[in-house]
């Protein structure tokens, strides 16, 4: 997964061409960073600021202090980190009064670090530094090698089991400026972007920015202004370009409250209290706070399961309430399901991506196959049977506890098929 030439698009309009000092400066000492072959995302743009005297940098948290005329900051963004989407890194070239190099420095995870080779040489080829960019991670390194040592298990495990922990980056100066947001569900998306983007380093640095039209270099008052617009299309975007379920359907009884602790008005279904099973209250709001849109699909009386889901805070978690009271049928009924997929709106497409989970073969799981969701049993309970009869009794997957489905959903959404024609953006 690579990404097209930087230079397309709306940022090509801002590339630097003029000939004042401060651009020529900096495309002189341009940073020549070289990547990984396996690496995904390229660096696609640099915003340059020119410092003569101390003061505080305009790009970084870092106060920029001359080691002789001038200091050329570049901040270099790439769309995608591995494990968040959002990455601004630095270098900073020091620069004599004859334009000669006398030190650099680069950002790496947060800290600024002098860039020096094992030999104690500076890392330059014609007046330009050459440094390594960690595989997926991007911080900067002078020597590959010594990067490989002192980080590549590290380096590896980020790139691979710890791939897309984050979303979306939202401690940085624009979304402490409110100009960079996201939802629920566009943190899970690229969390599930970047976990799909995961690999194994090479190690081997034959690529560059350079290839591909090169890094766009723009000042940084033009850099800053383009990327919360980039940020904000980069996760419009997410929603159709990265598969994930549409929604989840639960049951009630013996998948979020122990039907064995239910407590009913004399001579009537209706339940007037209940304990949850263990984690269920737990589940759903990680649920929630993924940006899955729930919907519950149950049988038996409204009050029943207000009074059992209010009491835990737990009925407002989902978006639509299907009960077999209002709809006048039982699951395994179409018309539950049929119900509930209206009342999120959710298109025939929609339904092959949405998760029915109960723990009853003969109404949710052969409810759900025969209306083409995809049925998770959930196997806590005894108190019914877990030997399916027929054929579409059977479920799609299973799963012992209720604390078990986030981690069951998101490998449901890894699993899902790319869309068949999924463009490269372009900056």
């Amino acid at each position: 997964m690579t990404c097209a030439s930087p230079l397309s698009g709306e940022l090509r309009e801002l590339v630097v061409n003029g000939t004042d000092a401060d651009a020529a400066l900096a495309r002189r000492h341009q940073p020549r960073l070289m990547l990984d072959r396996a690496e995904p995302f390229r660096p696609l743009a640099a915003g340059y600021a020119v410092y003569r005297e101390e003061g505080q940098s305009l790009s970084s948290k870092f106060r920029i202090r001359p080691q002789a005329h001038a200091v050329i900051e570049y901040a270099i963004w790439y769309d995608w980190d591995i494990q968040h989407l959002y990455d601004l890194e630095h270098v900073w070239v020091h620069v004599d009064a004859a334009g000669a190099v006398v030190k650099v420095e680069a950002s790496r995870h947060g800290a600024r670090r002098a860039m020096v080779r094992p030999d104690g040489s500076l890392p330059l080829e014609h007046g330009r530094p050459v440094l390594y960019s960690e595989p997926g991670k991007h911080a900067h390194w002078a020597d590959n090698g010594e990067m490989h040592v002192k980080s590549g298990t590290l380096i590896e495990a980020m790139c691979g089991a710890f791939a897309g922990e984050q979303g979306v980056h939202l401690s940085n100066r624009f979304s402490h400026a409110g100009l960079i947001s996201a939802s629920a569900l566009e943190n899970r998306l690229a969390r599930l972007k970047m976990k799909r983007a995961a690999f194994v380093p090479s190690w081997d640095f034959a690529r560059s920015g350079d290839e591909q039209g090169g890094i766009a270099l723009v000042p940084w008052a033009v850099l800053e202004q383009w990327i919360p617009k980039r940020v904000a299309r980069l996760v419009e975007d997410l929603p159709s370009s990265v598969p994930h379920l549409a929604a989840v359907f639960l049951d009630c009884g013996d998948t979020l409250a122990d039907e064995a602790t239910e407590e009913k008005i004399p001579g009537t279904e209706i339940v007037t209290r209940a304990d949850l099973i263990p984690g269920a209250a737990d589940t759903v709001r990680q649920l929630v706070a993924s940006g899955y849109r729930l919907a519950l699909v149950a049988d038996g009386p409204r009050k029943t399961f207000e009074n059992i889901l209010g009491a835990h805070r737990l009925w407002d978690c989902f978006e639509a309430h299907v009960i077999s009271e209002d709809v006048g049928e039982l699951k395994p009924s179409a018309r539950m399901f049929a119900a509930a997929a209206d009342a999120l709106c959710l298109s025939d497409e929609d339904c092959r991506r949405t998760v029915m989970v109960g723990n009853n073969l003969q109404r949710d799981i052969l409810g759900a196959n025969r209306f083409g969701l995809i049925s998770v049993f959930l196997a806590w309970s005894k108190r019914r049977s877990h030997k399916h009869r027929l054929r579409r009794e059977r479920p799609r997957l299973t799963i012992s506890h209720i604390w078990k489905l986030p981690d069951l959903l998101e490998r449901i959404e890894l699993s899902l098929p790319l869309p068949e024609m999924q463009a490269e953006q372009q900056p």
